[in-house]
């Protein structure tokens, strides 16, 4: 159940949420206990969340909205969700083995995406909460500078991995490789150490799964990024890494944008061109070209 507010502030502290934020949603908790169909929706919501939590899904859970909510209340309904869930995180991650430093900082991501909700709207809430439900379903950590998602190597991967002679094939166990923003730039070093990190948890925790291969699908595995940027910058040496698969055909030019610049909505000649990185993303659109969605592997 939905913990009092004197817990629920320390628990969005544990959570990692913005202190900003945190006023505001305990004054909304008081609202839900006062509403006997809010917590049996919170009730059922979290059970919903935790439903044979350990196993590893097809595909995250979306986490209903509140019903009758608007504004302010439906924005931040996720997090007293997740607040009902934690209890039953924690006791998997305990029954794993999971130490309570990595257990918090993989659940830390809360905070990072009610961060990325202002950012991105410039109001409280949680963005992307279906995400987060990987997290509270013990399918995701954070190692490290990365985070590693339970996985299964799909169809086009798969044929990759073996015209590279993997004994592998479509279901065998991956780890599905996440860059999180608000951690830092994307060092070798950095990515070494995670990946270290990610070979010893998973044996240890995890025994049962053997991954062999690290997976990724994002716009950092674009080629293009290479004929943009110095050959030394962290992202052409991340690219490095991986064996492409293959490339999605559909453009997804806002995806670097969103990432680079936090938003989509201020026109591309108004944002800033300081790094490399940011005058490479908004040169080859100005140029007429497009960004992809590349998808690669590597051995782990």
């Amino acid at each position: 159940m939905l913990p009092d507010a004197d817990e629920l502030a320390e628990v969005l502290l544990d959570l990692a949420v913005p202190h900003e934020d945190i006023d505001e949603a305990v004054r909304l908790s008081r609202h839900l206990r006062r509403d006997a169909g809010a917590l049996r929706f919170l009730e059922e919501a979290a059970a919903g969340l935790v439903e044979g939590i350990g196993s590893v899904r097809e595909k995250a859970a979306d986490i209903p909205p509140l019903p009758g909510a608007t504004g302010a209340l439906a924005r931040y309904a996720p997090l007293f969700v997740f607040a009902a869930a934690l209890p039953h995180v924690r006791a998997h991650h305990r029954a794993r083995g999971v130490p309570d430093r990595i257990g918090r900082h993989t659940l830390a991501d809360v905070g990072r995406c009610v961060a990325w909700h202002r950012r991105w709207y410039g109001t409280g809430g949680v963005l992307s909460p279906r995400w987060l439900s990987l997290h509270f379903h013990g399918e995701l950590y954070q190692l490290g500078r990365l985070q590693f998602q339970r996985g299964r190597i799909g169809s086009w991967t798969g044929g990759s991995i073996a015209e590279a002679g993997l004994p592998l094939v479509p279901g065998d166990p991956a780890l599905a490789l996440h860059i999180p923003d608000f951690l830092g730039p994307l060092t070798p070093e950095a990515v070494d150490r995670s990946l270290a990190l990610a070979r010893a948890f998973f044996a240890r925790h995890y025994p049962e799964e053997p991954y062999q291969v690290a997976i990724c699908g994002s716009w950092l595995l674009d080629p293009q990024l290479r004929d943009r940027l110095p050959a030394d910058s962290n992202i052409v040496r991340f690219q490095e890494r991986f064996r492409l698969s293959h490339r999605l055909p559909e453009p997804e030019d806002t995806e670097p944008v969103r990432f680079v610049f936090g938003t989509t909505d201020v026109p591309l000649d108004r944002l800033p061109r300081r790094t490399p990185v940011q005058r490479a993303v908004l040169d080859h659109l100005d140029e007429g070209g497009h960004w992809y969605v590349g998808h690669g592997w590597f051995r782990l």
